[in-house]
């Protein structure tokens, strides 16, 4: 689809505290992404957000309408994202072509003009203009639910 990016290489990254420490330095809005589920399994979620925020769980499930919001297991991440633990990323719902899991964003990380996502791996971080990721998720299939997401702080 021609859309352009920058692209770094790093080693592996597991925490938002290790990739401000080992990936280099790149144009664009640090994100932390969750991979969430509902109490029964029954919905999965995507959430991206600013990676200084830490998430008030109770209250986005609120938020979403979701009872007994949680994180989910590596092995739901692999069978819905298809990918590994460290590597979450908006990106990932390329590999969900069932349209299983739902894409939200929190609403100030959407309004940065350049976003960092991991290009399925966390050995690489990728730089997109905002509006070009939003072209990314509109061709899978996955436009997001911009919310602000809350802080436990």
């Amino acid at each position: 689809h021609q859309i352009p990016y920058q692209r770094v290489d790093h080693r592996p990254v597991y925490t938002c505290d290790e990739a401000r420490q080992f990936v280099p330095p790149i144009e664009g809005a640090e994100t932390k992404n969750l991979f969430l589920r509902d109490e029964k399994g029954r919905r999965h979620f995507l959430i991206s957000m600013p990676a200084d925020k830490n998430v008030n769980l109770k209250a986005l499930g609120a938020i979403l309408e979701v009872k007994g919001l949680s994180f989910a297991s590596a092995e739901r991440l692999k069978r819905y994202l298809g990918i590994e633990p460290g590597s979450v990323t908006l990106l990932a719902v390329v590999n969900d072509v069932e349209q299983k899991v739902e894409v939200v964003v929190d609403a100030a990380l959407w309004r940065e003009e350049r976003i960092l996502c991991h290009p399925l791996v966390n050995t690489s971080t990728v730089s997109l203009r905002r509006e070009d990721l939003e072209l990314v998720l509109g061709i899978l299939h996955h436009s997001p639910r911009l919310v602000s997401v809350p802080s436990s702080e």
